[in-house]
């Protein structure tokens, strides 16, 4: 579809009628397509948030993270627990039950949590492996952040603390060099991130004290961002070792998100949420619009 592949205003011009015009008509047919969802067997969800533009209103897309469907089942505009509400709706208003979803992917959210608890009793939450990473080489960043003002050696190092250590440069690595025996917190923080990129190498019945050692390590090392990381992971360290069990990931979001971002890109944002939902559900709901016409 044209509009898939550049902007609505472009589009629009394209085809001699206003842009809104050509948003009711993609609205009308968005809508009509998804009233031939069937969502009845719909039992592992993906979530996760995005905003319309940068700093402005968020949009929470719920997926099925099924491997043979990965489509965006529900969006809608928010990203507090109520969104799961609405999501249970919709879920249901196409066939699906509450009873039927076994799992559910997310990052540590405690609105997502709380959602997910209230919405679907009987699934098991499982917090995304890059989202945990994310939160703890954040912590490695922040800490540097922090330091290069006293310790101006760190200056221009992001990278270096950032990256896989087997993906260094010849340049960042005699950067390393120099740096690796120094008494810095940054260095503190990254052999905490290195530590903890261990964790996912263990057994799950190995795992749980594995992650309660770092834990300890972490919170006793005075580094301010690491302790922070390490409370927030706490208080979620089942849902975050669940995936060295079932391997779930919210990958599908990655791949879902990809697409979306680029849409966003090249319409420069979206005026507003209702807009923005249209467009992913055009683009990821893997909606068959050939039945849109039907009665």
């Amino acid at each position: 579809m044209l509009v898939a592949q550049m902007p609505v205003l472009a589009a629009s011009r394209l085809m001699q009628i206003t842009d809104t015009r050509l948003w009711r008509v993609l609205k009308f047919y968005v809508d009509q397509a998804r009233t031939k969802v069937d969502m009845s067997k719909v039992s592992i969800v993906a979530v996760d948030e995005t905003s319309s533009r940068r700093g402005h209103t968020y949009v929470s897309i719920f997926a099925n993270a099924d491997p043979t469907e990965r489509n965006v089942l529900f969006v809608t505009a928010g990203k507090d627990h109520t969104t799961f509400e609405r999501f249970l709706a919709d879920l249901e208003a196409h066939g699906g039950k509450a009873g039927n979803v076994t799992d559910v992917v997310a990052d540590m959210s405690a609105a997502f949590a709380a959602g997910a608890a209230k919405c679907f009793p009987k699934a098991e939450l499982t917090h995304d492996k890059f989202h945990v990473m994310k939160l703890v080489t954040d912590a490695v960043d922040n800490t540097r952040r922090l330091e290069v003002g006293s310790r101006p050696e760190l200056k221009g190092t992001r990278y270096i603390f950032l990256k896989n250590p087997l993906n260094l440069t010849d340049k960042q690595l005699a950067t390393w060099d120099q740096l690796k025996d120094g008494n810095f917190k940054t260095l503190t923080a990254y052999r905490l991130y290195l530590a903890f990129r261990d964790i996912w190498d263990y057994a799950p019945y190995a795992a749980p004290a594995a992650l309660g050692r770092w834990i300890g390590w972490a919170l006793r090392s005075r580094v301010e961002p690491m302790v922070k990381a390490a409370q927030t992971i706490r208080q979620h360290v089942p849902s975050i070792l669940r995936v060295l069990s079932n391997d779930l990931t919210t990958a599908v979001m990655e791949g879902i998100n990809s697409l979306v971002q680029a849409a966003k890109a090249r319409a420069r944002g979206y005026r507003n949420s209702e807009n923005f939902i249209t467009i992913i559900y055009l683009i990821a709901g893997k909606l068959d619009l050939r039945f849109a016409h039907t009665k």
